[in-house]
């Protein structure tokens, strides 16, 4: 089967939900997209509000994600927020992951350490790394970051087996408490291959279409399956694979809208699939000097219908109060109508920050 390339764009767009459709909350939303990444970057916002406020508009709060998150509509895994029903396609994952992440030496030589956390939360409540002290017997050993970081390594593993459970965040530490206490006790586990299948599909529904060739969704899926139509896209190099339901009403009439991205954003996440499908040359330069920055630090990527159009470099400074937006750079020649839209979006996105343009 073949597509033409604005028809692949159009089910990219509305599969991320960044047509002329709002989901009626947040959490509708996180099912509509499967999941929500969290990323605590301070240059504009959180990544889940940014990619809540295109979705939602300005009746988004931080607060509504917060309080599903609390109440156990959502929960977090791996820096993803995803809705709880989905749990039981991740159990499988958490009983097996400390064996596939190759950390059990680590854990089994602080047995006592690990107990000690659990032990800590299911007496005093819920809490953050702060609150816990290190005894750890063997410390951790990295060339990275996490070097002697031995609580939150711990914490870190505890989660992703499934022992703790995020329950919300006190600035940047998020609070940690006993799995048992929050998750559903009849949540049942699926099999593991089923559920890499149904994630699989969870993710391509989400993304509308694929390459072929993605072996891996990062920080979702470490494999792949395949799943989906095989489709070629007029003009794409590579092969693609599509959502069945989004093919079958590939047609349909499609209304699109202007929106300023986040770099966390589905849509863009994965940069070599905006290069292929739209031509967007893409990425996040904040650690490179700025001598080679493109974009500048932290470029919004500006979608109008179903096209990826330019960049947008802004930040947000707080301390006066100010959006502050360093440049727009046009990756196609905008009309007079697209400099209005990208404007207007720019000063409702503004203002939902509590900040005037400067």
């Amino acid at each position: 089967m073949r597509l033409d390339r604005e028809t692949a764009r159009r089910i990219a767009v509305r599969a991320a939900g960044l047509d002329e459709h709002r989901p009626p909350d947040a959490v509708a939303m996180v099912r509509e997209l499967v999941s929500l990444r969290v990323e605590l970057t301070s240059i504009l916002c959180p990544s889940a509000d940014h990619i809540a406020y295109t979705r939602l508009g300005p009746s988004h709060r931080p607060v509504h994600l917060e309080r599903a998150l609390t109440d156990g509509r959502l929960f977090e895994r791996g820096w993803l927020l995803h809705p709880m029903e989905d749990l039981p396609l991740f159990l499988a994952g958490m009983r097996t992951w400390l064996d596939r992440d190759g950390g059990r030496r680590w854990v089994d030589a602080n047995a006592a350490f690990r107990q000690g956390i659990l032990d800590r939360i299911a007496d005093e409540g819920p809490l953050t790394s702060r609150e816990i002290p290190d005894e750890a017997i063997v410390p951790w050993e990295s060339s990275g970051w996490t070097q002697d970081r031995n609580v939150t390594t711990m914490l870190d593993i505890m989660h992703m087996t499934g022992d703790l459970a995020v329950v919300g965040r006190v600035g940047r530490f998020r609070v940690w408490d006993l799995a048992e206490r929050v998750y559903p006790a009849d949540a049942v586990e699926v099999p593991w291959d089923e559920a890499r299948r149904r994630r699989a599909e969870q993710v391509l529904r989400a993304s509308g279409v694929i390459r072929d060739s993605v072996t891996s969704a990062p920080g979702e899926l470490h494999t792949m399956p395949t799943v989906g139509e095989p489709v070629e896209i007029e003009g794409v190099p590579g092969r693609w694979r599509v959502d069945a339901e989004a093919l079958a009403s590939a047609h349909e009439p499609f209304a699109g809208r202007t929106a300023i991205l986040s770099p966390f954003d589905r849509l863009v996440f994965d940069r070599t699939r905006a290069e292929a499908l739209w031509g967007f040359e893409y990425g996040v330069d904040m650690y490179k000097p700025a001598s080679r920055r493109r974009w500048g630090p932290f470029a919004l990527a500006v979608l109008h219908e179903e096209r990826l159009v330019g960049k947008v470099d802004a930040r947000a400074d707080r301390a006066s109060g100010e959006f502050v937006v360093n440049a727009v750079h046009e990756d196609e020649p905008f009309t007079a109508s697209m400099t209005e839209a990208v404007h207007d979006e720019l000063d409702g996105f503004a203002a939902w920050l509590g900040l005037r343009i400067a």
